[in-house]
């Protein structure tokens, strides 16, 4: 008997089969160009990023994680200062936050999104007062937090706001799009995104032209005149080739994005009867970008394992919260976010699947539910 057709939580070859000519003569264009690093390729996807975003200024840089280290320098956020952020995310945004010597202060999540609770935000803001210089709302999974109460508590207490975009390339919240509510927003293009490069990329996205000048010099060393350092910087710089296969792939996220969304409206109609949370589904506050269609059972490692049997494959993210994680250990009461962390399990539901490979996910998702 043969073995299941596998079916991938992510699947990045796919992604570049599906345009496989078109990258291959981009790059052919950076090979016989003779700019390699900040050339023109960077120039012209930062522009058509920004574009993309509805106007403002995108800086290209080495990856996600520096992307959120560059915007809170450039936010003014520097050693001992305090950053409000959640326990359920990857480690990239507390180290970017430790990386320049501020401390992350964990806030908890809504028990329905499991993103930033403004309620919760609320009372952190009192408890920790001006030592709270910004907050990095992350939207988790495609979905964005709450951003119009986010950003009036931000403002009302004079606080910066950095958006954590990395699952969230075209994601809208209440008619705009994700990175174009905070004062600044981070952006990963690591290959699993759905914006995804074929090596490590990011950006920083903003509407400040200031703030835009001063990241765009700290990416390089804080160059304004080139070999003299205005302030300390650091080498930050996406890569010309990586910026030509983005260029690329930005004509097909929203098409791309669209299928996303027709597979997670198919799981969520298919799974209604299972006993599984599922996530909740778009309406007109907010279009979710369906980076991850995100689950939740206590019994996570009993359908995780049953899944694989039959060669499927699902994501946790993230298992450990960060208050949890020896490098970031904090003494902070998060139920929530400790609860989400034990149940969540990703399905796949990135373009490369088919709707067949929905159905055939749901059908033994169901039959291990049947009693």
């Amino acid at each position: 008997m043969s073995e299941p057709k596998k079916i991938l939580s992510a699947d990045p070859h796919a992604s570049f089969s599906a345009h496989e000519g078109e990258i291959r003569a981009a790059l052919d264009r950076v090979l016989v160009s003779g700019h390699y690093v900040l050339g023109p390729e960077v120039t012209a996807f930062e522009n058509e990023w920004s574009a993309y975003q509805g106007g403002g200024y995108s800086i290209g840089v080495a990856n996600g994680t520096e992307a959120l280290e560059l915007a809170l320098g450039a936010l003014g956020v520097g050693p001992g200062d305090k950053v409000a952020t959640v326990a359920n995310t990857v480690s990239a945004t507390a180290a970017a936050i430790q990386q320049i010597g501020a401390q992350p202060v964990f806030v908890e999540i809504e028990a329905d999104s499991m993103t930033l609770s403004p309620a919760a935000l609320a009372e952190v803001i009192m408890r920790e007062g001006i030592a709270l210089k910004a907050i990095v709302p992350v939207h988790l999974y495609g979905r964005t937090a709450a951003m119009p109460e986010i950003v009036e508590l931000a403002q009302k207490h004079g606080i910066k706001v950095l958006e954590d975009c990395a699952q969230a390339h075209g994601a809208v919240c209440a008619g705009r799009k994700a990175g174009t509510w905070g004062d600044a927003a981070a952006f990963s293009f690591y290959p699993t995104k759905n914006l995804g490069a074929l090596g490590d990329g990011g950006a920083v996205f903003t509407r400040d032209h200031s703030m835009a000048q001063r990241i765009g010099a700290l990416r390089q060393y804080g160059w304004r005149q080139r070999y003299v350092s205005a302030e300390p910087g650091r080498n930050s710089r996406l890569d010309e080739m990586q910026a030509a296969i983005l260029r690329v792939k930005l004509n097909y996220l929203d098409a791309e994005n669209a299928r996303r969304a027709r597979y997670a409206r198919r799981y969520l109609e298919l799974l209604q009867a299972s006993p599984l949370s599922l996530p909740l589904a778009d309406d007109a506050e907010v279009i979710s970008a369906w980076h991850q269609f995100t689950v939740r059972t206590p019994h996570r490692s009993d359908l995780q394992a049953k899944l694989v049997e039959q060669g499927i494959h699902c994501g946790v993210l993230y298992p450990v919260p960060l208050h949890h994680q020896p490098a970031y250990a904090a003494k902070v009461q998060l139920p929530l976010s400790e609860r989400a962390c034990a149940e969540v399990l990703s399905l796949p539901v990135h373009p490369g699947l088919s709707a067949e490979d929905i159905d055939r996910v749901s059908a033994e998702i169901l039959r291990w539910s049947s009693p």
